[in-house]
Parts: C-alpha cells; sequence; structure tokens
C-alpha cells in the first residue's frame, strides 16, 4: 500500500478559568451548561470518544473511539479541565492514543502542544522556550510517553521556534501549506516555489539541527471545516481518497488538519462523519489510514524545504493578524477595527518586560538561574499538592526559606506563569478589544501585577492602564483597554481577605462547615460555631485561609448573621487576640439566642469596626448557590400555590372546556407552571413510576402545554443514565427494563428527546455482553425470554441493531 491518509483534530478552547480562583464561573451563554468547556465536551470531545457508526436505517451497529484513528492534540489547559471536570472523556483521550499505538505499529496518535496557545514567532526566546519545555512535560503526564511531534499554537512558526522544537527532540510539526516558501529533493539544486502537500519534509536549521514538517492539504482542510464535508461520512471518505494523484506511483499522504471542534461542536453529529469515514477507508483497499508518526517512520523525507518566516495558518499577512489591523477578522461588524491590536500587544510586552526584569532581580537570591527554575516549575502546576510544592523549594532554592520566604518563592514563580498565559492568542484573535477572550489576557495581566506588588511593593499598573489607553474600542461605551481593565477585570480581582468573607457567609448554609474549601484555597477554623434561630442564622469563627497555590496564609475573626430573605451582614478582622475574640463570640451568642438582633450588630460594630460583608461579596457561583438555598422554601410555597391553584379549578377548566368556553389566560399560564414543574420534581424527587408520568404528559398534551425541553431533557437524561447503568450491573431486571422503556415512550409522546448518548454506550455494551448469553437460554427460561424481549424493545428505542 503506498497510498495513505491523516485525518489530524487539533482540540483546544481558550482558557476560561478566574485567574485567581483558578475556575472557570458560570457562562449564562452557554446554558443548559455551566459554561463552554462543559457544552463542547458534551457537543464534541466525549462524543469523538463514543461515536455512533449507523446503517442504512440509521440503527447504531458500532460505537467507536475515533481517537484511537486520527492524529489530534488537546491544549494543555484543556486537557487538564478535562482531567478534573470530565473524567471519562479525558480517560477516553488516553484509550485513544493506546489504541493508535497498537493500530499504528507502536506510534501513539497524540501530539504535543505549547503550553497555553501563544503566537511562537512574537514570543521571545525564553518564553519560546519554556512554553515547549511545559508543553512536552505536560503531554508526558497525560500520555505516559514523549512526544514524537507538537503542534504550534495557529501554526504559527518561524526558524528559531522549529529550532527549539528539535532541540528538545520534537521529530515534526505541521505548518499550512501557504506557510511554505520553495522546496527541493535533498542534494537537488532546484527549488520549485509552494510545496506538494503530499510528502514530508526535512527543514534545516540554522543551528544545524533538522525538523520534519507536514503540510496539511488546505482545500479538503477549507472543505471539512467550512463547506460542509461533514454532512455524510461516505461522501468525506470518498473525498479523501480521490485526492491522490492517480498518475503518482510513489507513495502519498493525503492529510489535513482542522479545529477539533468541527467535529461535533460546529458541525452537529460532525463525529459521527469522522467515525463512518474512518471505517470506510479501513474497509477500502485504495488506502491505508496512518498518522504523522508511523508514516515518519515508514518513510523518510526525500525533499528539503524552506518556510515564510512569521506564518500562520489563519493569518493571510503571516502573524499580523495578533499584532496589528491587518485586515483578518471573523466578520461580524464591517464598521469596526481592529486597530487595538498594536497597543494590547504593545501593552503586554511592556508588562511582560517589567515582570521579567523583577523576577530576575527577586528570584536570583534563592536560584542563581531564575530561567530554568521556570521551566522546571510546571512539576508544581501538574500537581499542586502541598509536599510537592514544598519539596520544589527545597530542591531549587539555595538558602534556607522561612514560611514568608516560601510563599514569595511561589508568587514569583507564579507571576510569571500569569505573564505567560497574558499571551495567550485568542485575545487578538477576534474583532473586538472589549471580547472575553482580551478580557481574560487582562486579568491575567491583573494577577500578575498584584503579584508583582506582593512581592517587590512595586505598582505597574498605572503604566500598564497609561499604555491599555491607546487601545480603543468599537463599541463607545467601552471606552478603550484602561476603561476594560477597570471595568471588567478589576473587580474580579481577589486576595485573602476577600476568599475569607466568603467562606464566613457560604459558612452559614454548607453542609460541612468546618472542613470547607474555598476552590483552591483550604480554611482551617480554631474556633467555629454556627445557630439557628427560626430562619435566622449566625455563624462566628477564628480561621486562617491558606492559598493551595502560593501558600500565603492569613487569620481573621468573623462573625456573620443572616436576617432571612437577602439579608447577610458580617464582619471581619484580623487584629482579635484570642482572648477578645472569645469574649465577643459570648457576647453575640448570647444576644442572638435572645432575638436581640440591634445587640447582635453593635457587638460586632464595637469589635469589627472596619470592614463589612454581605451576601454581594460571595463568588458568582457560590453566590448563586447561596440564593437558591434562600429561595427555596420559598419557591417550595410558591409551587404548593400553584398547585393549590391548579387543584381548586381544574374540574371547572374541564367543564369550560367541553363548553368551547373561553377559559382565562391565567389560569392556563398556572397550569403550564404546574405540568414543567411536576415533570421536573417526577425526575428530581420521584420513584420514578411511569404511570404518573403518563397522566402528567396526558394532561401537558390535553392542555397545550409549553414545555421546558432543555431543562427536562437534561435532567430525565440524569435519571435514565442512573437506571440503565443500574441495569447493566444488574442485567436480570426485566420489571426496570419495563420502567425504562415505558418513561421513554412517555417523553416520545411530548417531544422531549433527552440526549441518550451515554445510557445508549452502556445498552450497546450490553448487546455485546449479555445478549448472547439470553439468545442461547431465552427457549429454556421464561424469564429470560421475557429480559430479551423487553431488551429488543430498549435498543429500538435507543436506535441500536441488535443480533438475535
Amino acid at each position: 500500500m503506498s497510498k495513505f491518509i491523516c485525518i489530524h483534530g487539533h482540540f483546544y478552547q481558550p482558557p476560561r478559568e478566574n485567574a485567581w480562583l483558578e475556575e472557570i464561573e458560570l457562562q449564562e451563554s452557554a446554558y443548559p451548561y455551566h459554561d463552554w468547556n462543559e457544552r463542547i465536551n458534551a457537543e464534541c470531545y466525549r462524543p469523538n470518544s463514543v461515536s455512533r457508526i449507523l446503517d442504512g436505517g440509521n440503527k447504531i451497529i458500532d460505537i467507536v473511539n475515533n481517537y484511537g484513528k486520527i492524529s489530534f492534540n488537546f491544549g494543555p489547559t484543556l486537557l487538564s479541565w478535562l482531567k478534573e471536570q470530565a473524567p471519562d472523556t479525558y480517560e477516553a483521550i488516553q484509550e485513544g492514543d493506546r489504541l493508535s499505538q497498537e493500530l499504528f505499529n507502536g506510534h501513539g496518535s497524540a501530539i504535543a502542544q505549547v503550553y497555553n496557545h501563544i503566537i511562537m514567532p512574537l514570543a521571545s526566546e525564553r518564553d519560546k522556550e519554556t512554553q515547549v519545555v511545559w508543553g512536552i512535560r505536560d503531554f508526558v503526564s497525560h500520555f505516559g510517553r514523549y512526544p514524537e511531534g507538537m503542534w504550534l499554537a495557529e501554526t504559527a512558526a518561524d526558524l528559531d521556534t522549529l529550532d527549539i522544537l528539535a532541540k528538545h527532540n520534537i521529530k515534526f510539526t505541521v505548518l499550512a501549506p501557504n506557510q511554505a516558501k520553495r522546496f527541493r529533493e535533498i542534494g537537488g539544486k532546484t527549488w520549485q516555489e509552494g510545496v506538494n502537500t503530499r510528502k514530508p519534509y526535512i527543514c534545516q536549521l540554522p543551528s544545524g539541527r533538522s525538523i520534519t514538517l507536514f503540510f496539511y492539504d488546505g482545500a479538503i482542510s477549507q472543505a471539512i471545516a467550512f463547506k460542509g464535508l461533514l454532512k455524510n461520512g461516505k461522501d468525506f471518505a470518498e473525498y479523501l481518497i480521490n485526492s491522490f494523484n492517480d498518475e503518482e506511483d510513489s507513495v502519498e499522504l493525503v492529510h489535513v488538519a482542522t479545529d477539533g471542534e468541527s467535529y461535533g461542536h460546529h458541525h452537529r453529529y460532525g463525529d459521527m462523519a469522522l467515525a463512518y469515514c474512518l471505517r470506510q477507508i479501513q474497509e477500502s483497499t485504495q488506502a491505508r489510514i496512518t498518522n504523522y508518526s508511523e508514516f515518519l517512520s515508514l518513510y523518510e523525507p526525500e525533499y528539503e524545504v524552506e518556510i515564510h518566516d512569521n506564518s500562520s495558518w489563519s493569518c493571510a499577512h503571516g502573524v499580523e493578524r495578533w499584532r496589528s489591523n491587518c485586515g483578518c477578522n471573523t466578520g461580524g461588524y464591517q464598521h469596526w477595527n481592529q486597530e487595538w491590536r498594536t497597543p494590547l500587544r504593545e501593552s503586554l510586552d511592556w508588562l511582560g518586560d517589567e515582570i521579567a526584569r523583577l523576577y530576575e532581580k527577586e528570584m536570583s537570591p534563592y536560584n542563581p538561574n531564575p530561567w530554568e527554575l521556570r521551566n522546571r516549575y510546571i512539576e508544581v502546576i501538574l500537581n499542586r499538592n502541598q509536599e510537592n510544592a514544598l519539596a520544589f523549594i527545597e530542591d531549587n532554592s539555595v538558602v534556607p526559606l522561612s514560611e514568608h520566604g516560601k510563599t514569595r518563592f511561589m508568587r514569583l514563580l507564579e507571576m510569571q506563569r500569569h505573564a505567560l498565559l497574558m499571551f495567550t492568542s485568542c485575545a487578538w484573535f477576534f474583532d473586538e478589544v472589549s471580547g472575553i477572550e482580551t478580557v481574560q489576557v487582562l486579568q491575567y495581566a491583573n494577577r500578575a501585577i498584584q503579584l508583582c506588588e506582593r512581592v517587590a511593593d512595586v505598582s505597574l499598573e498605572p503604566a500598564f492602564l497609561e499604555h491599555l489607553q491607546k487601545a480603543l474600542s468599537n463599541i463607545p461605551e467601552n471606552q478603550d483597554g484602561a476603561e476594560i481593565y477597570r471595568r471588567f477585570t478589576a473587580p474580579a480581582r481577589i486576595d485573602l481577605k476577600k476568599v475569607g468573607m466568603h467562606y464566613a457567609v457560604a459558612s452559614l448554609f454548607a453542609e460541612e462547615p468546618e472542613t470547607m474549601d474555598v476552590l483552591n484555597y483550604t480554611v482551617l477554623n480554631e474556633y467555629f460555631e454556627r445557630h439557628r434561630l427560626g430562619i435566622q442564622r449566625l455563624a462566628i469563627g477564628r480561621t486562617t485561609v491558606y492559598s493551595k497555590i502560593t501558600l500565603s496564609q492569613q487569620y481573621f475573626s468573623f462573625a456573620v448573621v443572616y436576617l432571612g430573605q437577602h439579608q447577610i451582614i458580617g464582619s471581619f478582622t484580623n487584629k482579635l487576640s484570642r482572648v477578645d475574640y472569645l469574649q465577643m463570640a459570648e457576647k453575640i451568642k448570647y444576644a442572638f439566642k435572645q432575638s436581640n438582633f440591634a445587640e447582635v450588630l453593635q457587638v460586632m460594630q464595637g469589635y469589627f469596626p472596619f470592614r463589612n460583608f454581605s451576601l454581594w461579596d460571595l463568588f458568582k457561583d457560590e453566590k448563586i448557590k447561596v440564593v437558591k438555598h434562600i429561595l427555596r422554601d420559598n419557591l417550595e410555597d410558591a409551587e404548593d400555590a400553584y398547585h393549590n391553584i391548579y387543584e381548586k379549578n381544574i374540574n371547572l377548566m374541564n367543564i369550560m372546556q367541553s363548553g368551547h368556553m373561553q377559559i382565562p389566560p391565567i389560569l392556563l399560564q398556572n397550569v403550564q407552571v404546574v405540568i414543567n414543574k411536576d415533570i421536573e420534581n417526577f425526575f428530581q424527587n420521584g420513584n420514578l413510576n411511569p404511570k404518573r408520568l403518563s397522566q402528567i404528559t396526558d394532561t401537558a398534551k390535553k392542555w397545550h402545554v409549553e414545555l421546558d425541553h432543555n431543562v427536562i431533557g437534561h435532567l430525565a437524561e440524569k435519571r435514565l443514565l442512573e437506571m440503565v447503568e443500574d441495569l447493566y450491573h444488574i442485567p436480570g431486571q426485566p420489571e426496570l427494563l419495563d420502567k425504562i422503556i415505558e418513561i421513554i415512550h412517555e417523553l416520545h409522546k411530548i417531544d422531549i428527546q433527552p440526549d441518550l448518548q451515554r445510557p445508549q454506550n452502556l445498552v450497546f455494551k450490553m448487546c455485546n455482553t449479555y445478549v448472547p448469553r439470553w439468545k442461547a437460554h431465552a427457549q429454556e427460561d421464561e424469564r429470560i425470554d421475557r429480559l430479551r424481549r423487553a431488551f429488543g424493545k430498549l435498543c429500538d428505542l435507543m436506535n441500536i441493531r441488535v443480533q438475535w
């Protein structure tokens, strides 16, 4: 076989974590999901690990892991999120790499990526070095092997970048065809313009090193991303197979590269088109699927190439999209311009240089090689365990450090981490300086500035804001970069005091407040008490907050009282002695137990005269949790009221409907609220009796109730998955099978289509595991025969073809 096909997916999302909390806060635009990472995982990353192959009748005949057959890279920041928040997807990605090693002669399909998606040609040499070192080490931590290839953000390349890759034993990278200047046979004298994408190339580097370059097929990649090639997997496969040069007898590699999100997020069911395409190619005799590593092991390059320095795949002007108004944009608003890109780049370059000088000066007494130390810091980033962090400090500081010194050491390194994160490419890619991607990098800049203030009492913020004033927004009310920084990033800044305030308020409602962590902070109580009187609550404590990131700590004493609704009043100080705290605690408890809330507030004012806080000081997600907790009783009362109105009027409404009389709209609206809530409660709290669901759905149809498909579908998916998991672990439950089938039937009656992907995965596994056993014993065991028939109905409902 001399014809090969390789499909590469670049899976990446801009980082979205709050720079202080290291967590993604609620993103309303991703509804019904918490955030966009969660949504795209549901639409793309997870589906590609369990992609469906359908027959002509749209029945599932196989479920496959696409990651095992394509070439792919995941952005390190995204992969870290998947590891924590979507472990099933994360493990499937790892399994895909293991499967690919079996399929491709020991060569895994996963390749590394520069750490946080910076435009490498615009970075300093030491930043390029750190990006590659961190990217490699991150890859090894996830896949347990050294990467053979590395993806460059936006495929942006120059010779210095390629040389650093080669220096670190990276064998190849993938570039766009427009990045090739000219090529020739190795040892030949005649250069040809452009490139033949069907061949691999050696690029000779100024240092004497070399690296292999693959230039993907631009036309096919564009067709995948923008021209509908993913509408049909068979057409996709034929398009790739027909792309070979029929007159060419030599070895050819047809290969494409696109955003991985094309396969499911940008194009619904794109993962299935990819799965079917791969299957078609495997079954054909015209070409063989491969990955870059395997192909390179089979065929050494016969050609060498020169590239255009400072070039990329998504900017026709090289790398200008990330530093000037070059004309490249997403095309949203014709009257907008991107003149802001230059001052934004200059502002962050200035800040990065200032931070670098400060870091070098302040870290040198601890370690004579501060930049090599930064490269090694990835070992802590990958494992925030306190023991690991302390061992790292001990191994890398040439002088013994006090607790304060250790915190300072970690703050300096974190200052550098955020200085790298603030150059993430997404900030310049889109059309407006106030976009969420740009605000995100300004948040990293804000965090880096705060750390500078902590370690050296130096404020870089005023000068930084002067630079940012030149980055003018296309939206008049946003003015410029400085105003955007003040409006959108300054409020996000937190310190240990704010963490302490958050803990104090949250402790009023937490189930186990004594052991509650606050995201990447640990809270340890010397004293803590919580008291309740009716709806009123009181929490008092003497507490120390620890940062898991910088190892900094601060103790404080607090008192916080909940008076009902949104009325939360709290105070804290770090100047209260243990004796004074205990005295305060007795006074405030006595006043609270007497329901003397005026006295409670007076005691608080006497012991905590300077700082008050309230519900509004909570972090976004926790604020929502507390508000929901506060609302819970009120919502239950409201629900009861709606149901009372429904019960009192339903018979009269039936009579009016039979007599073709007009029913008051307010009563119809009441029915809508009640029925939606009844279905939600059925899946949240009910015993899942299908007869009860049938009663509700019949009522919904009778009154033409407008249902909340997103919420109900999400709840139904969760409960159906739990039921199928129970069935998977204990398959001999025909009654449970019947219940699942009836519930799905009832949902179909009201046009609710829950995402059944995960239940389908388990049912498909059961087809392979249990069906042969049931088939063999069905005739001799009536219960097994009933089980077999019921399971067949379930497979039909889930569009799974089962062979009996």
